[in-house]
């Protein structure tokens, strides 16, 4: 065998296949997987489940560990991945639930000198307002997503307007409409994490509808 064969040879053989993409993150499952827990338990509390009461401390890790360090985790994950939208939408959600978590907690013992029954009813007004009118935004400003997002978010934006209701109303025949609303939501957002399960192992992507706005 000749260099001159040994060339000719090399110049027929097949080019290596190119190497396959490293598969990306998709930080929606780990978001979504650690919100469902902290919204089940919120539905459960609003239906009366829980002695609301007696036990309101009693959600405090896991509206702040499961939903809120974890969706904080997710939304950097998302930002590092230049995911804006997502980010922006995991931070939010993270910021109710480490809030509520430290509002429980400030409420629960003391911590925030919010003692007399007028005063905590008006801290909570003011807080389900500010985030009612922040999530009411998030769902007008994502209409380009499909649909299912959409219907999510509807949810989460009626449960806040009831509760906010409740509050200010005193109608406590609100909180278990809100607890139902609660759950919706959480069916809708546990859809859209086994949509996204299938596809990160292969499956076929599932219906979300078509976005409000092209």
């Amino acid at each position: 065998m000749t260099v001159e064969s040994d060339v000719q040879t090399g110049a027929h053989a097949a080019p290596e296949a190119p190497a396959a993409p490293a598969p990306a993150g998709n930080p929606a499952l780990l978001g979504l997987i650690t919100f469902l827990p902290s919204g089940v338990t919120l539905g459960l509390w609003f239906l009366g489940y829980l002695d609301t009461a007696a036990l309101p401390g009693g959600m405090i890790p896991i509206v702040s560990l499961s939903a809120g360090l974890f969706l904080m985790i997710s939304a950097v994950w998302a930002a590092r991945l230049a995911a804006n939208t997502v980010a922006a939408i995991f931070g939010v959600f993270s910021a109710f639930w480490l809030s509520f978590g430290a509002l429980l907690t400030g409420l629960t013992s003391g911590w925030w000198g919010v003692a007399d029954a007028a005063a905590v009813a008006n801290v909570q007004r003011t807080y389900l307002l500010s985030f009612t009118l922040v999530f009411i935004l998030l769902t007008l400003a994502t209409l380009r997503l499909p649909i299912a997002f959409t219907a999510g978010f509807v949810f989460v934006d009626i449960t806040f307007v009831l509760a906010f209701l409740g509050v200010s109303t005193g109608n406590a025949g609100l909180f278990p409409i809100a607890g139902i609303t609660t759950l919706v939501f959480c069916a809708i957002f546990a859809y859209i994490l086994f949509d996204g399960f299938a596809q990160d192992l292969g499956g076929k992507a599932m219906p979300l509808g078509n976005a409000l706005v092209k």
